[in-house]
């Protein structure tokens, strides 16, 4: 986990008992909505989602370098989480017609260009990355360590590393550009030293600094480091371990079990349930675990989906809005800390970035909704999720929506009488945010389009270092069962 997530894990948790509700029909029944039968109006509406955040992604982006700013508009620092978000939506681009092939072929060029010529070593100041890993965020103009608090992170090395290999497998032709991206992505992943990232192995640790070496975090249990271990596993050159993906999986128990009427492993924020998944399709496929539990993850997160829907409806907190078709709780921007005293001698609070969720591991909620939430997991559940896009767009318009989809949260409960630190105020609406964030938007993109038509996952399918770190870690049943097509 990066250190912004882990912070906003560690200071947003908010345990607080919440009541049940069901949501109808049950999460159990495959993803009954279909793209191709919603009304021409509503598939409209998502066409122009999917293009506008889409567009995010290759206005904000270096065309020099492929950098991809963590937040914008405005002045930010590079994610590399973004870059490998972006490397992956230019594929959806030219496949959608948003820009040709050979602009898509230029901009992943430059970018794994910059990826593979960038300087790795040990110090402070003068490195992008270390034994194949990249730090965090980056400074924008050098392409360097974004200052000193920036750790190498193996899970943000890993979406790069998503975006990395789609790009690989994507651009499949014979020319020269498309075989230079081929041969620039294959270097990249097969320089990750996984094994030197395990210093507690078969775990493997959440990153490190040149100032305090290991973090002492390490990636275990169900979350967004699933990515991590099958890329791991499925390195040609720097291998983990065989019971690597039993350590990661051995404290799911911890995870396992009832929020909102429904049962499943639970990670609070939508985001743990989405990342893995914007790459890889994990419907019918199974490792031990799902086999034990009789449900692959893909379910498990539209279980997840559902209770985060449930949660919304039963809105134990009594937040302004809260209902069927407004939800969703993630890692996401917020106002910014303030307590409020209300009138009846209670107080509300509010934070700004955090990881906000529901779930049995912990709650935090501010009444601050995140539209990427719901829509990174359009795939999971569309009959629930297109009606929540529809509404949140409906109901607050421009407060909420723009040239680049939706802004990354809002909150209709903001009502401290001050200037928030992020954002703005909207008067009766409460609180918007007045920027996009990469880490957002690509679950958006991704997703809408594995929905419509499966293209990311059917790309991935194809690559081979997915494939033996997915049969390495167990899985089995499915497409793995058939042949490479």
């Amino acid at each position: 986990m990066s250190k912004r997530l882990l912070r906003a894990v560690l200071f947003g948790a908010l345990t607080l008992a919440v009541g049940t509700v069901t949501a109808a029909p049950t999460a159990s029944d495959a993803p009954s909505l279909k793209y191709g039968a919603l009304p021409q109006d509503q598939r409209a509406a998502i066409d122009e989602l999917e293009q506008r955040t889409f567009q995010w992604f290759w206005d904000s982006a270096d065309p020099k370098t492929g950098l991809v700013p963590d937040h914008w508009p405005g002045d930010s620092f590079a994610s590399i989480a973004s870059v490998g978000f972006a490397l992956t939506a230019y594929g959806v681009g030219v496949e959608r017609g948003y820009v040709t092939r050979e602009q898509a072929v230029d901009r992943t060029l430059a970018t794994l260009r910059f990826f593979n010529d960038a300087a790795q070593n040990d110090s402070e100041d003068d490195a992008t990355g270390y034994h194949g890993f990249f730090y965090h965020f980056l400074d924008m103009k050098t392409g360097k360590r974004y200052g000193r608090g920036v750790e190498l992170s193996s899970v943000d090395t890993t979406l790069l590393l998503g975006g990395v290999l789609f790009a690989q497998t994507y651009f499949d032709k014979h020319d020269a550009k498309e075989k230079q991206i081929r041969d620039l992505a294959d270097t990249i992943y097969r320089r990750v030293e996984w094994t030197w990232m395990q210093p507690k192995a078969p775990l493997i640790s959440m990153g490190w600094t040149p100032g305090g070496k290991f973090i002492p975090a390490n990636w275990k249990g169900y979350d967004e480091g699933m990515l991590v271990y099958v890329l791991a596993m499925g390195s040609p050159t720097h291998p983990v371990s065989d019971d690597a993906w039993q350590a990661w999986a051995s404290t799911y128990p911890k995870q396992w079990g009832e929020f909102q009427g429904r049962t499943f492993l639970n990670f609070a924020p939508m985001f743990g349930h989405q990342y893995s998944e914007s790459w890889i399709d994990f419907r019918g496929i199974r490792d031990q675990w799902s086999r034990d539990h009789d449900m692959d993850y893909f379910e498990n997160s539209r279980q997840a989906t559902y209770a985060q829907r449930s949660y919304a409806i039963a809105n134990p907190n009594h937040w302004e809005d809260y209902g069927e078709n407004i939800w969703g709780l993630t890692a996401c921007n917020g106002p910014g800390d303030a307590v409020v005293k209300r009138d009846d001698g209670s107080t509300r609070a509010f934070y700004g970035y955090t990881a906000r969720g529901a779930g049995l591991d912990y709650i935090s909620d501010d009444g601050t909704i995140a539209p990427t939430a719901a829509g990174g997991s359009i795939a999971f559940a569309p009959e629930i999720v297109v009606p929540a896009l529809l509404e949140m767009k409906k109901r607050y318009g421009d407060a909420v929506y723009g040239k680049y989809g939706f802004v990354d949260a809002f909150n209709p409960s903001y009502d401290t009488g001050t200037t928030p630190k992020e954002g703005r105020v909207v008067p009766n609406m409460g609180w918007a945010d007045d920027k996009q964030i990469g880490i957002d938007q690509g679950p958006i993109v991704l997703m809408i389009e594995n929905w419509r038509s499966g293209f990311v996952w059917n790309v991935m399918r194809k690559n081979p270092y997915v494939r033996k770190g997915l049969e390495r870690a167990g899985f089995t049943g499915g497409w793995l069962d058939h042949k490479k097509s």
